[in-house]
């Protein structure tokens, strides 16, 4: 895991800006053999984050939800590891995930809605929670309007079979 520890804990994330660099921060440490598993409502800022990790990398874009497609391979401009984004938001089970074949030893590899499929494809991994506001109260979003800038959170944690086990 090649990301800097400071980045572990729960982050507040105030513009659709701030998301993006806090993508772009993580995105310049990352590895091939990384794997992150995003988690969050539609809104949230998963493809936001995912789109300034990708620019860290330093890979081709541009960056969008790969939710029709299923995954996108973004290869490296700089001479780093490729960014294998998915979106597993339509798949049914970890077996479908795995039937990607995704190159997780030579990628840096992003899964949107991978939280319980994506577990058993690495030792470990980061588990990174997106949450914004949802509609009912004073600070919260109206649901039409999910790409609003207001702030989010933003939780990250390591992820690992000896984590779980322990």
């Amino acid at each position: 895991m090649s990301v800097d520890p400071a980045f572990l804990g729960r982050l507040e994330i105030e513009t659709s800006e701030a998301m993006e660099q806090l993508g772009f921060r993580i995105g310049e440490q990352l590895e091939a053999g990384d794997l992150l598993i995003l988690t969050g409502p539609l809104g949230a800022g998963k493809t936001t984050f995912t789109r300034g990790l990708a620019e860290g990398l330093g890979v081709r874009g541009p960056v969008q939800s790969p939710t029709f497609v299923i995954a996108r391979t973004h290869p490296s401009l700089v001479g780093r590891a490729p960014l294998v984004h998915v979106d597993a938001y339509r798949l049914g089970s970890g077996a479908e995930l795995d039937d990607l074949d995704l190159d997780l030893a030579r990628s840096v590899v992003v899964i949107e809605w991978g939280r319980g499929m994506a577990e058993d494809l690495a030792d470990t991994w980061w588990d990174i929670e997106l949450e914004r506001p949802v509609g009912g109260g004073d600070d919260d979003l109206d649901p039409s309007e999910l790409d609003a800038d207001a702030p989010r959170h933003v939780t990250i944690t390591r992820g690992g079979r000896s984590a779980i086990a322990g």
